[in-house]
């Protein structure tokens, strides 16, 4: 029983990391009170499109995991590091203009890890896609919470 979970643990890691940080940032969430950029979805529909992605980065990361050198396991895991930070300081230290800055670098380190994982395995660089996807409109939402709040 070990064995399996630490065989299948990186697939649910990133699950585990985000439904920590949202049960950490969660009184602190005041998003329906901040002014928004057009087309800002409702706030019911972060939990679910995050629950996905995770389990698609789990996924991605699990295939390909063996093939990556311990350099660029550790872009795969500093990602994940600074998308959990940016929840902390957007939602709780409210610091508008650091977090737009961190999540360009999230974006950065993102492309990145894409582009890496491309070269090892198509398929898993493709379930980063909609990572990549949702991590770029939540860039154009923060960057208008910023300029609008």
């Amino acid at each position: 029983m070990k064995e399996k979970i630490k065989k299948y643990f990186p697939i649910f890691l990133p699950i585990i990391i985000g439904a920590l940080v949202g049960l950490v940032i969660s009184k602190s969430i005041d998003y329906n009170n901040l002014i928004k950029p057009p087309i800002s979805p409702p706030r019911i529909l972060f939990p679910i499109a995050w629950s996905i992605i995770y389990l698609l980065m789990g996924i991605s990361y699990y295939i390909v995991k063996d093939n990556l050198s311990d350099k660029e396991k550790i872009l795969y895991y500093a990602q994940l590091v600074v998308n959990a930070l940016w929840s902390i300081i957007f939602f709780i230290l409210k610091w508008y203009l650091l977090s737009v800055l961190w999540i360009i670098l999230l974006d950065v380190l993102v492309i990145t890890m894409i582009l890496i994982f491309y070269r090892n395995n198509k398929l898993s660089a493709y379930l980063q896609i909609p990572y990549l996807l949702w991590i770029l409109f939540a860039t154009y939402l923060n960057i208008g919470i910023y300029l609008l709040n």
